[in-house]
């Protein structure tokens, strides 16, 4: 029997530079969900206007990690801005161990998701198939 052949899903995750721990957690959920094939486009560092339009752009949808948004809404901004631009769809992420989310992002966002792999799996395969 062959096995079939899994889709590759195109994302770009949020993010404020190297090492940051909710975008490490977040990245390592992603890593243990079996079945389901990803790149994130997204490039921690380099976070000038153009380079952020050069990650987005081949990005099937902006995973936004509104815990990050907390901390560095610049930034957070200046990705979402980008990602509407150029009509990405946008799941957001809860804050790590909290329900509330920003007002502001959630009116934005395509769906909004806490931190179980299951749920987010789910979330980005059914944004998608719209």
């Amino acid at each position: 029997m062959f096995e079939e052949e899994l889709k590759e899903y195109h994302l770009f995750i949020t993010h404020n530079g190297p090492g940051d721990e909710e975008y490490i957690t977040f990245f390592q959920r992603l890593l243990e969900a079996p079945d389901f094939e990803w790149k994130d486009h997204g490039v921690p560092g380099l976070n000038k206007d153009e380079e952020l339009e050069e990650q987005i752009q081949p990005a099937q949808i902006v995973v936004v990690l509104s815990g990050l948004y907390n901390r560095h809404q610049e930034l957070v901004k200046k990705q979402i801005e980008i990602a509407r631009k150029l009509d990405k769809p946008l799941l957001l992420i809860r804050p790590y161990g909290l329900e509330e989310v920003p007002v502001e992002l959630d009116k934005l966002a395509s769906g909004v998701v806490g931190w179980n792999r299951v749920c987010i799996v789910e979330h980005i395969e059914e944004i998608l198939e719209d």
